[in-house]
């Protein structure tokens, strides 16, 4: 569990913008540093929405060792803790130990990222390790992970209508379909990530019709095939016509179902949260099936 030290001043030659950080460290005695409040136990999650997307925003992020969806903690794009030492006058203005404790130097800590944090830590010496946890880097990983809105395709078109007794086909194209990671978070030899992988779609045909739900991004139509020789689980019957409805069309929704993780350094990693969904809107007009009698 990390300490927060609410109280914002800044320190010769270091501002700090937001709540610092400060990062408990066993056999260090009481002091103005260790007797900061403890954060709640837990901490949460909410998600918000983004331009072309939806962001995690984490506090207090725990989690036990695990993996996400496929090769989370794989190459990629990285985001840089900086470590800057203090001097005695900056690390006694905190009311640290000084000097540090033997084999280790006070420095101070920026993360970048969406939720960015600055504070000091312990970093040892002769590996230039920090003493933070993959755990407290997972939270800035999953502020950087950015769940995108995937492109909902349906047959008929969402722009055409669609028939009484015909199957709506729906699904999501298979380009889009696929894990989206974060950048690597890296504090030293300490890093996380975390990873979304899409799992399921659900369709609202709107009106308080029943949901359809199935696993994957479903099947793509292909119009220059005969429907009886093409088949999925991703489509909906209506049986009655959009007139009446408000607006003249159901107004339904596709969903995907993301699951969220982190993986970090030493094994650490876990579930952030599973099936978490994300709509998209979708208008559909049924019109009524006209039957021509010929004599």
């Amino acid at each position: 569990m990390r300490s927060l030290n609410r109280v914002f001043r800044s320190v010769p030659g270091i501002l700090f913008l937001s709540a610092a950080i400060l990062f408990p460290v066993a056999g260090l005695g009481a002091g103005p540093a260790s007797a900061a409040p403890q954060a709640e136990a837990g901490g949460g999650c909410h998600f918000q929405p983004i331009n072309g997307g939806w962001q995690w925003v984490c506090t207090n992020t725990t989690g036990t060792p695990g993996a996400p969806g496929s090769g989370g903690h794989g190459g990629g794009p990285t985001s840089a803790c900086t470590l800057t030492p203090l001097s005695q006058q900056q690390a006694q203005f905190l009311g640290l130990q000084w000097p540090a404790p033997k084999g280790h130097t006070w420095e101070a800590i920026t993360c970048p990222g969406q939720q960015p944090f600055g504070g000091v830590t312990l970093v040892n010496d002769a590996t230039g390790a920090p003493a933070v946890t993959p755990q407290q880097l997972s939270e800035i990983a999953i502020g950087e992970l950015i769940i995108p809105e995937l492109p909902v395709r349906t047959a008929p078109p969402l722009r055409h209508d669609g028939l009484v007794g015909l199957p709506e086909w729906f699904w999501i194209p298979g380009l889009s379909w696929g894990a989206v990671r974060s950048p690597r978070v890296t504090a030293g030899p300490v890093w996380a990530q975390a990873t979304a992988v899409p799992t399921k779609i659900i369709f609202n045909p709107g009106g308080g019709l029943p949901l359809v739900r199935c696993n994957g991004p479903g099947t793509a139509y292909q119009p220059s095939l005969p429907l009886a020789d093409q088949h999925t689980t991703c489509s909906y019957k209506y049986n009655q016509p959009s007139a009446g409805q408000p607006g003249n069309a159901y107004a339904g929704s596709v969903t995907v179902l993301w699951n969220v993780s982190w993986v970090g350094s030493g094994g650490a990693g876990g579930q952030v949260a599973a099936g978490r969904p994300v709509s998209t809107p979708v208008t559909l007009r049924i019109a009524a099936g006209e039957a021509l009698v010929t004599s």
